[in-house]
């Protein structure tokens, strides 16, 4: 037999590293490539941008833990993919860039259409790597993939040059192999226990990480046996039920959350799996001055208002389960939930606001009801998400999913696409405001061809909404913010879907309630009105702190 091409061998690399799906456009420089997965067992997605696939591929790794892949060719392939690359890197999700180059003979000159993608993708990734020879490719995939999902996870980039590509070679994939986590001493531990059993009013701070971890049982165990209160940043929701006693709501928006939330009279927090880049810790210890205790997969950054003083590094499930068992005989009452009820109080309240076009609460109150428990709500980027990750509530992790460390804007609807072909048993529903939405909306075509039934819904108001709102909050006015769209329900349904405008809150409900029950993708147009302060009360705070 012939010896098979280096593109063949990376193709069962990444067989060998499960890859299911290839997200991605193909280009010339990457033909090898396309013809290899053809013949293997991994599904090539078409898109309809590149940054639809990396988005796709996003959420596939935050999802499955699984480094989800996404390609482009050179040039404007790669720069297509840069700013989902970036979100997947600050949102610490596990993806796999590959974009085409052309032959290394003509890499040291001028050239048509090449760029120096290396260093582009050096600060929006962990790793990247150029094949500059068919016999490193075992090792580079591998590489790639173990520090794409290893804590703390995020992106890598291959750069596969066409000469490269197209030689032949001999050569096998190397093995998976499980990730070693350190785990901290005893001594540490029962410091952390003996903090924890004579603070008067300690507060949980969970982040993504308790998610990433699979530790949302142990943290709920936690919480529970000492009946300690939690907060969670926006990416956190769902660690705890938001029926659960021990919730005390989301925190992140306002200065205020902190303090309805017991962090002023706070005597320890307990940071568990929390990022910096989700939110700032000078918004809940302004002095510097709490006891921290940093419980995570790798040590905590430097920011002086997040010196700890003990810090627990390794597996956050296992050394969860050794600090219930430490402190099994505490019970601190449950915490502040004062932001809980304020939040889940106005939210109740909406169900009856017939005010039309419809305000955020009672949108959210009917996407509630629509919804199961494991359902995944998937926000996109603008003052929705501000009333999302205040507001909507979830009973489990990874049910609401939204791009907050880049926070770039178009992420919901290809997010969507990934997220059913991961569940493909759940309702799969975005929230989206007209400008997002209009950033990736040709991803339209891609959900129908892959009969993924997802249901869209766009909040329109012809505005870049946040910004409308931090305009006239600094300036007593906006500008440069207003647009026209095109017929939404139209546009859908040039795409083959179903679509609705909802002409009442009462049709929207009727509109959505069908829509979750479809085999196809739809889409609602919602229009609203953003006149009710996202703030919602005064006791939250002027000061705003999310974007």
């Amino acid at each position: 037999m012939p010896t098979p091409k280096a593109s063949a061998v990376f193709v069962e690399c990444l067989e060998a590293e499960g890859v299911r799906y290839v997200f991605g456009i193909p280009g010339e420089e990457t033909l090898d490539l396309s013809e290899a997965i053809a013949d293997s067992s991994v599904t090539f997605v078409p898109v309809r941008h590149e940054q639809g696939g990396a988005y796709m591929a996003d959420v596939y790794g935050r999802l499955t833990g699984r480094a989800g892949v996404c390609l482009g060719t050179l040039g404007p392939g790669a720069t297509n993919l840069v700013t989902a690359v970036a979100d997947a890197f600050l949102d610490r999700a596990p993806l796999v860039a590959l974009t085409g180059q052309g032959d290394l003979e003509r890499m040291h000159k001028e050239s048509h259409q090449y760029i120096d993608v290396m260093s582009m993708m050096r600060p929006i990734t962990k790793w990247n790597a150029q094949l500059t020879d068919p016999a490193i490719i075992p090792e580079v995939v591998r590489k790639a993939f173990k520090l794409a999902e290893s804590e703390k996870p995020g992106a890598t980039h291959i750069e596969l040059p066409e000469d490269v590509m197209a030689q032949p070679l001999d050569a096998q994939p190397l093995p998976r192999m499980e990730v070693a986590r350190p785990e901290p001493n005893a001594r540490d531990i029962l410091r952390a226990a003996d903090m924890i059993k004579s603070a008067t009013n300690p507060v949980i701070l969970a982040g993504n990480g308790v998610i990433r971890s699979h530790a949302t049982q142990a943290l709920r165990d936690f919480a529970k046996t000492t009946n300690l209160g939690v907060a969670s940043s926006f990416m956190a929701k769902g660690v705890v039920d938001y029926e659960s006693d021990e919730w005390l709501g989301s925190v992140g928006l306002q200065a205020g959350d902190y303090s309805l939330a017991g962090f002023d009279d706070a005597d320890l927090v307990i940071a568990v799996g929390y990022d910096l880049v989700e939110h700032s810790p000078k918004h809940w210890n302004p002095g510097g001055d709490k006891r921290i205790i940093v419980i995570d997969t790798t040590p905590a950054e430097i920011d002086s208002h997040y010196m700890h003083e003990i810090e627990l590094i390794g597996d956050i499930y296992h050394i969860l389960n050794i600090l219930t068992e430490e402190c099994r005989t505490s019970d601190f009452g449950g915490g502040d939930r004062r932001l809980h009820e304020l939040v889940m109080n106005r939210l109740e309240s909406a169900k009856n606001d017939d005010t039309f076009p419809a305000q955020p609460p009672r949108a959210l109150w009917e996407i509630r009801q629509a919804m199961g428990r494991d359902d995944i709500l998937i926000s996109d980027v603008g003052l929705h998400k501000l009333w999302i990750g205040r507001m909507f509530p979830a009973n489990e992790p990874n049910t609401v999913l939204i791009a907050n460390g880049l926070a770039g804007m178009g992420f919901a609807l290809p997010a969507a696409i990934a997220a059913k072909l991961v569940h493909p048993d759940r309702t799969v529903i975005t929230v989206n405001g007209d400008g997002g939405f209009m950033m990736n909306c040709q991803e339209l075509e891609t959900a129908v061809r892959l009969k993924t039934p997802i249901v869209n819904i766009i909040w329109e108001n012809q505005q870049f909404g946040s910004i409308v709102w931090k305009q006239d909050n600094k300036f007593g006015r906006h500008f440069g913010v207003d647009f026209t769209n095109p017929d939404f329900v139209m546009l859908a349904e040039s795409f083959g879907m179903p679509a609705w405008r909802a002409t009442s809150n009462d049709d929207f409900r009727d509109r959505l309630r069908h829509a979750v029950t479809l085999d196809v993708p739809s889409l609602i147009v919602l229009p609203i009105d953003y006149s009710l302060d996202v703030r919602i009360s005064e006791e939250l705070g002027e000061g705003l702190v999310a974007t």
